[in-house]
């Protein structure tokens, strides 16, 4: 921002399909440029003297504000007769600028303190509503110009997810993704459009096989059983859990065939399991592990080829309330058919543990964590880690736990030591966060063009 930008940009969101508000004549009568998509800007009421955007790429109208600004800064400091209000600008978009919209760029460019916005009900509260549910306890996610992998992930790990939508990320690739999660979909088009609204609920397997168009707006992925919540405090994701490495009684083990809670600590801090990703746990046992990631928000599959372990996986997961989707089948050769994972945890050390340590190595975005028991197994399992290009690092655990004796006294009870290994993939040069397409403000897509509809408050 510079000295010169002194005009004020007001943003109105017309709401879902909803006309301009009643004050917007006025802003409109005195703006000296007005900046929307092509239908906005055809029925709203312009003056003649007022300059003229249509949203295409979003970088070019942003240079053209900053340029109408600065120009009219200087035409107020040479002429004291400028005529008030030249260099206003009003940008019109749809439904909340402020959610997931123009606002963001607006005000990283020029700051917020230039900004007078004027918001519309946004999309996700429309379909919310027309679905007859409360969202305060929705999870949001914006696929528009991300990778839909992100919103796959959230909408497996949660009951109640809205999301936006975009050009290959719609209805149909989120059904195709989502097909064996228990889920149903809510495809919203054209909402406040009173002739052409339609508020669907289908199947993933029904969405996946339909071309939905460009018209939709949202899609809201429930989990019928609980979408139904609590009271809540606080609105959005649920807040993670108050407490984990939970001791070993509050799962279903046989034999004491657990990662025991010292263990599953560690691993789980170098896991990082969090919202919006997606984790492997192989060799997975009572899934002590991946019901933990679970808890933390993350969408996880447990690889287990017992199938009593595969049940019993199943139980731990219903019994903590979280969502934990259960391969019954012998890794390596099983991970083929599943999505990358972010993080893997690979438990157990048989002698096929350098394979499968490999393979899980060379698919994992982020971090592999390995639990081995045995001495022997160590260099192998390092060695694969190594070799995937991972970083690796590792220690010895060995820890005593309180145990009684007869006369109300105490003893340490020592545990069997255990080798825990881990890898990160180092960062890629050049790399951006998570979730950020290159060079794009967050919530905002680079290619955003006025017929094509995008995240709330841009270009609809």
């Amino acid at each position: 921002m510079t000295d010169v930008i002194n005009g004020v940009i007001t943003v109105f969101g017309t709401g879902t399909g909803a006309p301009l508000p009643p004050d917007a004549g006025a802003a409109l009568a005195g703006a000296g440029l007005v900046v929307g998509a092509r239908r906005h800007l055809a029925a709203a009421a312009l003056p003649d003297t007022a300059a003229r955007i249509v949203l295409g790429p979003l970088a070019p109208a942003l240079d053209a504000i900053g340029r109408h600004l600065e120009e009219a800064g200087r035409e107020e400091d040479e002429r004291e007769d400028a005529a008030a209000g030249r260099g206003r600008v009003v940008v019109l978009a749809s439904g909340d600028p402020g959610f997931f919209g123009i606002v963001r760029a607006l005000a990283e460019r020029f700051g917020a303190e230039r900004l007078d916005v004027r918001p519309g009900v946004s999309s996700v509260a429309t379909a919310f509503a027309r679905a007859g549910l409360t969202w305060d306890d929705a999870v949001v996610v914006s696929a528009h110009g991300r990778d839909l992998r992100t919103a796959v992930n959230v909408c497996r790990a949660h009951p109640k997810v809205a999301v936006l939508t975009g050009p290959g990320s719609g209805p149909a690739e989120l059904g195709a993704a989502l097909r064996s999660a228990g889920r149903v979909l809510v495809v919203a088009s054209e909402l406040g459009a009173d002739d052409a609204e339609r508020t669907e609920r289908v199947s993933p397997a029904e969405a996946a096989a339909r071309d939905w168009g460009p018209a939709v707006n949202v899609v809201l992925c429930l989990d019928e059983s609980r979408v139904l919540s609590p009271v809540r405090t606080v609105a959005g994701p649920p807040p993670g859990p108050s407490r984990w490495a939970l001791s070993e009684d509050e799962f279903a083990h046989r034999d004491s065939m657990i990662t025991k809670f010292e263990v599953r600590a560690l691993a789980l801090a170098r896991l990082g399991p969090r919202l919006g990703e997606h984790v492997w746990d192989v060799g997975a046992g009572s899934g002590s592990v991946a019901v933990e990631c679970a808890r933390f928000g993350a969408a996880v599959t447990a690889v287990e080829k017992t199938g009593d372990g595969v049940e019993r996986v199943r139980a731990n997961a219903a019994a903590h309330g979280v969502d934990v989707t259960v391969v019954h089948g012998a890794a390596p050769a099983v991970l083929s058919g599943l999505p990358d994972p972010d993080a893997v945890f690979v438990g157990g050390g048989g002698r096929e543990l350098p394979a499968v340590v490999t393979a899980c190595a060379r698919r994992a975005r982020r971090a592999v964590v390995v639990a081995v028991a045995a001495l022997d197994r160590v260099p192998a399992a390092r060695e694969a880690l190594v070799a995937a290009g991972l970083d690796c690092d590792g220690v010895l655990l060995q820890s005593s736990r309180l145990a009684p004796l007869p006369g109300d006294v105490t003893r340490l009870a020592a545990a069997n030591p255990v080798f825990l290994l881990w890898g990160v993939r180092p960062p890629a040069h050049g790399d951006v966060p998570q979730g950020v397409p290159h060079g794009v403000p967050d919530g905002v897509s680079s290619d955003v063009r006025s017929d094509v509809r995008s995240d709330e408050g841009v270009a609809q």
